[in-house]
């Protein structure tokens, strides 16, 4: 449990986080305009989890420079994708989860459904977080217990919350174009949804049930796993604005296990109708993969 003094350092982290988050939205729009000579954004097509790019480097070594000069590696850990090694824990209560670009594949296709997210985690669980949408010009931010809010540039700050939609035929999925296998493809085929919208990015995807253009968000694994810095901060902004995101049986996520892959299916929702779908989802599953044993 966080006590009384370490909440009130959260309103201060989060002004600083806020201010990072910023910063490193301007580093990638300043890429993805052209305005920095980036070397036809040096794509390496050989990262394991797909291309990055110098946007990427970029924005990293901005967040963790400004981040480590003011919260102290000897009590904050840092969990970035771009920095990433090892199958440990950090062995810290404090741990800065980052993913310096969230939907690389968007930023080079020139969609600009990319956003960046960074989040403190405390104990396993985010406390403070930030997701910029750089090309909409948006930040999201929330920390622990204060509700979520969306800043401007010229600084206009206003809370936000998800839709009221309360009837599962009347709510939105939103999904990716790609990156669904079959057996997804199914399930989300199955779910008796009103609509479906497609978004790049995971942070993209949950500024949209903020924004109330959708209400449902589905991660289901396959030969690979979303990993933890895809979701913590859009968990935190998200549940802070009365949503809720949690594993098909319920589960809460949980970060900096050693394990960043988030393994089986999630769902992150408006809240009104959450565990109707995690259970419809887990018996659509159960009949999937029932015909395809046989």
């Amino acid at each position: 449990m966080l006590d009384l003094t370490q909440t009130k350092k959260l309103a201060e982290i989060e002004a600083i986080t806020r201010s990072v988050g910023w910063g490193a939205a301007n580093i990638l729009r300043s890429y993805y305009r052209g305005e920095v000579n980036q070397g036809n954004l040096a794509i390496n097509e050989d990262k394991k989890d797909g291309p990055v790019t110098a946007a990427d480097i970029a924005a990293n070594h901005y967040i963790l420079t400004k981040l480590q000069a003011v919260f102290d590696t000897d009590t904050f850990g840092y969990l970035s994708e771009e920095t990433h090694q090892g199958t440990d824990p950090i062995a810290k209560d404090w741990v800065w989860i980052i993913d310096p670009l969230d939907g690389t594949r968007d930023f080079i296709d020139k969609t600009g459904e990319y956003a960046l997210h960074i989040a403190l985690a405390y104990q396993g669980r985010p406390v403070v977080a930030v997701v910029a949408i750089p090309e909409a010009e948006k930040l999201y931010f929330a920390s622990k217990g204060h509700g979520t809010f969306v800043e401007t540039p010229d600084g206009t700050v206003n809370q936000i919350s998800v839709s009221d939609r309360n009837q599962v035929e009347n709510l939105c999925l939103v999904v990716s174009r790609t990156h669904r296998d079959d057996r997804f493809q199914a399930l989300i085929e199955a779910l008796p949804l009103k609509d479906r919208l497609y978004m790049g990015s995971v942070g993209g995807k949950i500024a949209t049930i903020l924004e109330k253009t959708s209400d449902v968000y589905i991660s289901l694994s396959g030969k690979s796993a979303a990993k933890d810095w895809d979701f913590a901060a859009p968990e935190l902004i998200l549940t802070e604005a009365g949503g809720k995101f949690t594993h098909f049986n319920g589960d809460p996520l949980t970060y900096n296990r050693g394990d960043v892959r988030q393994w089986g299916g999630l769902l992150a929702s408006n809240g009104h109708c959450h565990e109707l779908l995690c259970q419809q989802s887990l018996d659509i599953l159960a009949k999937i993969d029932g015909k395809a044993s046989k």
